[in-house]
C-alpha cells in the first residue's frame, strides 16, 4: 500500500499555477467569479431544515447558508449532505432509513415549494441549464452508507430519489467499510458486500465519496471503482496530519481515476495546529457544553445543534482566526502535485463549528475567487476549480 508522504516536503512545481494571462479583468473578481458556475460539494444544512424548521429560502440571522446568501456570493449548485448519525439513528434499520428519507423529502420540497428559486439537479446538464436560468440548483449526496441497511437493492433506491454520491462511511465504521474516526476502521477495508456497493454505484451513476473513510477503504475504493472518485470535503495531510485528510499518495490516486478532492472550510483540518488549541478550548467550556445540552429540549439531534451552538460561539472568541488564504493553500498543494484538473470546493456549510473569517457564508465565496486570482490564477483555471471539474466528473460518472 503506498505510504503517507513526508509533511515536511513541499510539492512538485512542474504543475504550478500558470501565469494569470487570459482574464479579461483582472481588477474585477466578481465578474470572474460571476461568470463560473460554482458548485459547493457538501454542506449539512437539510439537517437545520429538519430539526429546527429553517425556511433556507428566506435570509437567515445565521448559520452558513440559505437561498438569498447563495446568490449574493455566486454560488450555483448545491450538494446536500443526507447525513444519518449513528448515534443517535443507528448504522442500519428502520430508524436510519427513515432519517435518510426525511431529508431526502426536506431537500425535494426546496423544489417543489419555491420553484421560482430552486430545482432539483441529477446531472451536470441540469446544474448547467438552472444556473443559466439564475435558478439554484439542489443536489444530495448520502454521507455514510448507514441508510443502505447493508441492502444493494437500496443504492438504487437512492439513486432514484435523486441521490448522486454517496460515502460508505462517517465517522462510525460499518461491517463493509472502514472510517477514518474510530478504531475499528484504521484496520478496516471494503468487504464483499463492500465492493458490490461500489459496483453498483458505477453502474447506476452514483459518485463515490472517500472522505471520512479509512486509509484501507480508500485503497480498496481505488482498486474496485471503475468511475471516477471524489472526496467531497477533505484536506491535505502534509498540511495538516490528521486521518480525515489525503496522502500524497491518495490525491495522485484520485487523478488517476478521473476524479478530484473538494478542500473543505473547517479550520480542524485545514490549519495546522488549529486542532490542537481546539482540544484545550473544548475542555475549557465543557460545562457551558454540557448545560446547553441539559437545557435543550427535543430530540437528541436536536440538543446536538444547542451544544454546537455553543461551540461556535466559544470558538470565535477563543481560538486565532484562520482566513481564505489556508483554503487556498491546501488547493494550491492539489494543483502543484497533480494538476488544476482534480479540486474542488467543499465548505461543509453548516456542519461545523467554526469557518475562515473571511469565508463564513455563501455570501463570501467571491474572496475565494479573489485570492485565486491574487496568486496569479487564470479565470479558466478558477473557473475549473469553482465547478467546471465537477461537472466533468459527473459527465463521466453519468456515462453508462
Amino acid at each position: 500500500m503506498p505510504q503517507n508522504s513526508n509533511a515536511d516536503n513541499a510539492p512538485p512545481a512542474a504543475s504550478a499555477p500558470k501565469v494569470n494571462s487570459d482574464l479579461k479583468s483582472v481588477d474585477d473578481p466578481r465578474s470572474v467569479h460571476q461568470r463560473a458556475i460554482l458548485i459547493d460539494m457538501h454542506a449539512d444544512t437539510v439537517q437545520r431544515m429538519i430539526d429546527e424548521g429553517t425556511d433556507i429560502n428566506a435570509r437567515l440571522a445565521d448559520g452558513h447558508l440559505d437561498a438569498p446568501r447563495m446568490k449574493e456570493g455566486g454560488l450555483d449548485a448545491q450538494f446536500f449532505s443526507i447525513w444519518v448519525e449513528p448515534q443517535y439513528f443507528g448504522v442500519g434499520g428502520k430508524s436510519a432509513i427513515e432519517r435518510a428519507d426525511k431529508q431526502i423529502a426536506a431537500v425535494r420540497a426546496l423544489a417543489e415549494q419555491h420553484p421560482e428559486t430552486w430545482e432539483l439537479a441529477t446531472t451536470a446538464a441540469d446544474v448547467r441549464r438552472i444556473a443559466a436560468a439564475g435558478r439554484l440548483a439542489a443536489l444530495m449526496g448520502l454521507e455514510g452508507g448507514y441508510a443502505i441497511d447493508e441492502r444493494l437493492e437500496n443504492v438504487e433506491k437512492y439513486y432514484r430519489l435523486g441521490v448522486r454520491y454517496l460515502s460508505p462511511a462517517w465517522s462510525v465504521s460499518l461491517s463493509w467499510a472502514g472510517s477514518s474516526g474510530d478504531e475499528v476502521g484504521q484496520t478496516r477495508g471494503l468487504n464483499e458486500f463492500g465492493r458490490a456497493v461500489v459496483a453498483e454505484m458505477n453502474r447506476l451513476g452514483i459518485m463515490v465519496d472517500v472522505s471520512h473513510v479509512s486509509d484501507q477503504t480508500f485503497w480498496d475504493i481505488i482498486e474496485t471503482s471503475t468511475k471516477p472518485v471524489i472526496a467531497t470535503h477533505s484536506g491535505v495531510r502534509s498540511i495538516v496530519n490528521v486521518p480525515r485528510n489525503l496522502t500524497d499518495d491518495q490525491l495522485r490516486a484520485l487523478a488517476r481515476t478521473g476524479g478530484l478532492c473538494a478542500v473543505v472550510f473547517y479550520p480542524r483540518f485545514i490549519e495546522p495546529g488549529w486542532q490542537e488549541a481546539q482540544r484545550k478550548v473544548d475542555a475549557e467550556i465543557a460545562p457551558l457544553v454540557a448545560e446547553a445540552s441539559r437545557k435543550a429540549t427535543g430530540t437528541p439531534a436536536q440538543k446536538k445543534l444547542a451544544r454546537d451552538r455553543v461551540r461556535e460561539r466559544e470558538y470565535a472568541k477563543r481560538l486565532p482566526p484562520v482566513s481564505v488564504a489556508r483554503v487556498v493553500d491546501h488547493i494550491d498543494y492539489i494543483v502543484r502535485l497533480v494538476g488544476v484538473d482534480h479540486v474542488g470546493v467543499g465548505s461543509d456549510f453548516d456542519g461545523i463549528q467554526a469557518v475562515p473569517h473571511d469565508l463564513s457564508t455563501a455570501a463570501e465565496f467571491p474572496n475565494l475567487t479573489t485570492e485565486l486570482l491574487r496568486r496569479g490564477y487564470t479565470e479558466t483555471d478558477i473557473h475549473k476549480i469553482l465547478g467546471g471539474n465537477m461537472l466533468r466528473v459527473m459527465e463521466a460518472v453519468e456515462r453508462k
